[in-house]
C-alpha cells in the first residue's frame, strides 16, 4: 500500500498528493503456515458480502459475528456449532489474514483440458512462416493430451480449418475485406449458437462463474473446430506442413492484404459457441501490418506511413480510432465469455498492437513482441508458455472474480490491471465519485491469471473534511482502525473453484500529524501505483501527452515536496525531505524519462507494450522496468550494486544493466581489449576468464525467471550497442557538462538534466512562495 497511516478526511488525503492505494497479488504463492487452504465454503456477511476474517468481533454465546467492514450483524451457519473460544475455525485465527477455500463441487476434475485456437498470420515471409510452423509443431508436443486445439489461418481470406474431419483437409473461408456480425460467422460456420442451451445460462449472465450456471465445463459438446488434440494430432500436423503463404500477391508498391481483425472476431465467435465454460485463449501470431478489414491500421499503398504517436496526437491516423472501437467490440465478445487473447507480435515494422491493446489487457492475455519468429525472445517466451508447474498444469487459473470491500469511510475508485468491469455497485457509496482506471464497480472480471499477475487498486476517503465539517469520530481502537478486503475466486484447469480472501486493517490519523502519515509511506508501492496511472492518463486521456504528463509528475512531485518537506522560505538549501521519501524523487525523476511517459524514438506499438507489460506485474518488477538495477564486476572484490549513473562506468568493470525488457552485459574498454586479445583462453588467466563469465551467467538466471523473456544485450565501452546502456544512465557528465571525468568514464551526448540538476530545481521550486 502507498499509504499505511491514513488521514480521516478526504481534503486532507488529498493534499497528500500520492495516490492512495495498494498492489494486489491476488495468487501469490504464500507458505500454508501464513495462508492456509481449508475444504469449505467461505462464510460471507450478509450485508456486504464480506468474508468471515480475524477481525470480525465474535458473539460466541449466540453464534454471532459482526463484520468488521459494514458492522452488520451475521448468524454462524449450522456447521459452526462447536464454535468456541477454544475452538476457533482457520478462519477466525489472528494470524490468518489471508486464507483460501478449496471449495468442492459434484463432478470435479473431470472437466476437459484447456482450449488453445491457434490464429496464424499466413502473410509472413517465407523464413518466418516456417519458423513459427517449428515452433507451433513444437508448442503441440508440450500440451497436455485432453487440451482442446483448433487452426484459423488469415492472409487475403480467414481459413477455419476443420481439425474433426480427418479424410481430408476442409476449411471454411470468409472474405477479409468484409465485417461480418457475431450471428453471420456462427451461421457460416454452421454453428447457429445450437449449444447455448448446454450451458442453462440466461441472456446476460456472461460474468457468471464456473459452478453458478448449472454446467461444468465436462459437459461440453463436441466441436468439429475445437478438437482433442489426442484425435487430431496427426491432421493438425499435416495442416501446418502443408500451410503455404497466403497466394494472393500484393500490387506493386502495394503491402499484402492482411485480416488480422476480421481473424480474430472469427475467433472470438468460435470460442464463444464451441468453448463454452471452458479455459480457452486465441493465441494470435502476426508479422505485419493489418491492412483490410475490420481492425486495419494502414492501407495497402506503401507511400502510406504506419502511423507514429506524432500522427495519433495530431488525428492524422486516419484508421486509429475506428479500428481501436473494433477491437473493444472484440474484447467484449472475448471476456463475456472469459475467453483470452495472446499476441504474438513478430515484425520490424508495427503491426496494430496499441488499437488491439484492448483485448489483451481486458482478458489478461500474454503479449510477446519480437523482431521475428526465429528472434531468441519469440521462441523462449512461447516455450515457457507451456512449461508444466509444480503440479503439472500450466500455471494458469481462468474465469477468475476480484472483489474490493472496504469500510465505510474508504470508497474504491477503480483498478488498472489485466481486468475487465463487472457491473456491481457494492453498498451504496462504496464507489467513488472520481474513477481511476475501471472504476465506478466493486468487482472486476480475471478471465485468466497467474500467481504474478498484480492489480493496482485505488481508494478514496469518503469523509470530504474541510472547515465545516468536522472528522470521523476517533473513539476507541476499533475506530481508528478501517478495513480492506479482497476476495478472488478462480478456476484451476483441473475444474476445482478456489476463493482466497486477503483482509488487512489500517490506521487512521488526524491530518496535521504528519509525521504519523509519514511513517507509513511506501515508496515503491507509491512510484508503482503513480505509473500505473500515468500510463493510464496517457492512453485514456486527449490531452495527456508528453510535455503535459511530465509536467503532470513534476507538478504532483513539487506539492509533495511541500507538504513532506522541512524548510525556510524562499532558501532552496535549508530545505530537507523527511527520511520515509528520501528515494522518492529519483524514482519519478527516471519514470520522467522511461519509455512509459517519453514516446520519442519508440513506436506506438512499442509503448502500447511495454505499458501493457507495467500494467499487470507486481512492485518489484515494475521498479525494475521504471529504474533498472546496475551491478559491476571487477577483480577488486565480489560483484556489488553501483549508481545508475555514467559515473559507475570504468575500463576495468563489467557492468549488468537489467532493463526488465532487455539486460546489458556491458564491457569496460581495458576488459573487452584483453578478452579480443584471447586472454581468457591463458592458463595464468583463469581469474579473467571466471569475471567474464559471472556476468553472463547472472544475465541468463535473470532471463530464466522472466516472462516474456528479455532481450539480451552484450556489448563494449564505446561500441554501437553501448546506447542500451547509456540511454538509462543518469547523465551527470554530457557533452556540455563543466565536470571531467576521469577513470575512462564515457560521457552522454544528450540534453536532459541530470539527477542532481533535477533535485537542485526540485528544490528551488519546493520553497518558492506562490
Amino acid at each position: 500500500m502507498s499509504w499505511n497511516v491514513v488521514a480521516n478526511s478526504r481534503a486532507e488525503m488529498t493534499k497528500c498528493v500520492v495516490p492512495f492505494g495498494a498492489v494486489v497479488t491476488p495468487l501469490r504463492e504464500i507458505a500454508s503456515e501464513v495462508a492456509p487452504r481449508v475444504p469449505y465454503e467461505c462464510v460471507r456477511c450478509k450485508g456486504c458480502g464480506g468474508g468471515l476474517n480475524p477481525y470480525a468481533r465474535v458473539d460466541f454465546a449466540s453464534k454471532i459475528w459482526v463484520c468488521c467492514l459494514c458492522h452488520a450483524r451475521n448468524h454462524f451457519p449450522p456447521h459452526y456449532n462447536a464454535l468456541s473460544e477454544t475452538n476457533l475455525p482457520a478462519e477466525l485465527f489472528p494470524s490468518y489474514t489471508t486464507i483460501e477455500y478449496a471449495v468442492p463441487r459434484a463432478g470435479q476434475g473431470t472437466g476437459c483440458g484447456p482450449g488453445y485456437l491457434f490464429v496464424v498470420d499466413a502473410c509472413a515471409e517465407e523464413e518466418e512462416l516456417t519458423a513459427l510452423k517449428q515452433a507451433l509443431t513444437q508448442a503441440l508436443s508440450l500440451l497436455p493430451e485432453d487440451a482442446r486445439v483448433g487452426l484459423v489461418t488469415f492472409g487475403t481470406h480467414v481459413h477455419v480449418h476443420e481439425l474433426g474431419f480427418a479424410d481430408c483437409p476442409k476449411s471454411y473461408v470468409f472474405r477479409g475485406n468484409k465485417e461480418f456480425t457475431q450471428q453471420q460467422i456462427k451461421d457460416q460456420l454452421t454453428l447457429g449458437g445450437g449449444h447455448r442451451q448446454t450451458n442453462g445460462r440466461a441472456p446476460g449472465m456472461a460474468g457468471a462463474q464456473p459452478g453458478m450456471n448449472g454446467a461444468h465445463p465436462g459437459a461440453m459438446p463436441t466441436s468439429k473446430f475445437l478438437v482433442p488434440l489426442s484425435e487430431c494430432e496427426f491432421q493438425f500436423t499435416a495442416i501446418l506442413e502443408e500451410l503455404q503463404r497466403d497466394a494472393f500477391a500484393p500490387l506493386p508498391s502495394c503491402r499484402r492484404s492482411r485480416c488480422t481483425g476480421t481473424a480474430l472476431m472469427v475467433a472470438s465467435c468460435l470460442l464463444s459457441t464451441s468453448a463454452i465454460g471452458m479455459n480457452a485463449r486465441a493465441m494470435l501470431f502476426t508479422g505485419g501490418a493489418a491492412t483490410d478489414g475490420g481492425g486495419t491500421i494502414v492501407a495497402k499503398d506503401m507511400e502510406q506511413a504506419v502511423r507514429s504517436h506524432k500522427d495519433i496526437v495530431k488525428g492524422a491516423a486516419p484508421f486509429y480510432h475506428k479500428a481501436k472501437k473494433y477491437y473493444e467490440q472484440v474484447a467484449i465478445n472475448l471476456c463475456a465469455n472469459g475467453h483470452v487473447l495472446d499476441v504474438f507480435a513478430c515484425a520490424l515494422d508495427q503491426v496494430g498492437l496499441a488499437e488491439m491493446k484492448v483485448c489483451v489487457e481486458k482478458t489478461g492475455g500474454n503479449v510477446v513482441l519480437a523482431e521475428s519468429f526465429s528472434h531468441t525472445v519469440f521462441k523462449t517466451s512461447f516455450q515457457k508458455l507451456f512449461a508444466p508447474d509444480a503440479e503439472g498444469g500450466l500455471g494458469i487459473a481462468y474465469n477468475g472474480q476480484f472483489e474490493v470491500i472496504t469500510s465505510r469511510d474508504v470508497r474504491t475508485a477503480g483498478v488498472i490491471g489485466p481486468c475487465a468491469a463487472l457491473d456491481r455497485k457494492g453498498l451504496p457509496g462504496a464507489t467513488s465519485d472520481t474513477p481511476i482506471g475501471s472504476g465506478g464497480t466493486t468487482a472486476w472480471k480475471l478471465c485468466t491469471l497467474t500467481n504474478e499477475t498484480s492489480l493496482a487498486v485505488y481508494f478514496d476517503v469518503a469523509n470530504p473534511g474541510g472547515k465545516d465539517q468536522q472528522p470521523m469520530a476517533m473513539q476507541g481502537q476499533q475506530a481508528q482502525q478501517f478495513y480492506l478486503q479482497f476476495l478472488c475466486t478462480y478456476t484451476l484447469p483441473s475444474g476445482e473453484t478456489r476463493m482466497r480472501v486477503i483482509t488487512t486493517s489500517r490506521r487512521w490519523t488526524e491530518g496535521q500529524n504528519l509525521n504519523d502519515i509519514a511513517a507509513g509511506f511506501d515508496q515503491e508501492a507509491a512510484a508503482v501505483l503513480v505509473a500505473r496511472q500515468l500510463s493510464w492518463k496517457m492512453e485514456t486521456e486527449e490531452e495527456t501527452d508528453c510535455p503535459a504528463a511530465t509536467r503532470w509528475l513534476d507538478r504532483k512531485l513539487i506539492q509533495l515536496c511541500q507538504r513532506f518537506g522541512d524548510y525556510r522560505k524562499d532558501d532552496p538549501h535549508s530545505f530537507q525531505l523527511m527520511p520515509q521519501f528520501s528515494i522518492y524523487p529519483q524514482f519519478m525523476f527516471n519514470l520522467r524519462r522511461s519509455q512509459f511517459v517519453q514516446v520519442f524514438n519508440n513506436s506506438p506499438d512499442e509503448t502500447a507494450y511495454f505499458r501493457m507489460i507495467l500494467m499487470r506485474e507486481n512492485v518489484f518488477n515494475s521498479l525494475v522496468m521504471i529504474q533498472p538495477t546496475l551491478t559491476a564486476y571487477s577483480f577488486n572484490g565480489p560483484p556489488e550494486p553501483v549508481l545508475l549513473d555514467v559515473c559507475s562506468i570504468a575500463a576495468d568493470k563489467i557492468l549488468v544493466l537489467d532493463a526488465y525488457f532487455s539486460v546489458v552485459v556491458f564491457h569496460g574498454m581495458t576488459i573487452a581489449q584483453w578478452r579480443k586479445a584471447n586472454y581468457q583462453d591463458q592458463p595464468e588467466h583463469v581469474a579473467f576468464k571466471d569475471l567474464l563469465a559471472a556476468p553472463k551467467a547472472e544475465a541468463e538466471q535473470i532471463i530464466a525467471t522472466r516472462f516474456p523473456v528479455p532481450r539480451l544485450v552484450d556489448c563494449d565501452q564505446h561500441g554501437s550497442q553501448a546506447r542500451f546502456l547509456l540511454a538509462k544512465l543518469n547523465p551527470s557528465a554530457t557533452y556540455n557538462s563543466s565536470a571531467t571525468m576521469g577513470g575512462g568514464s564515457d560521457i552522454i551526448f544528450t540534453d536532459d538534466v541530470s539527477l542532481q540538476v533535477f533535485m537542485d530545481h526540485l528544490k528551488r521550486l519546493a520553497v518558492t512562495t506562490n
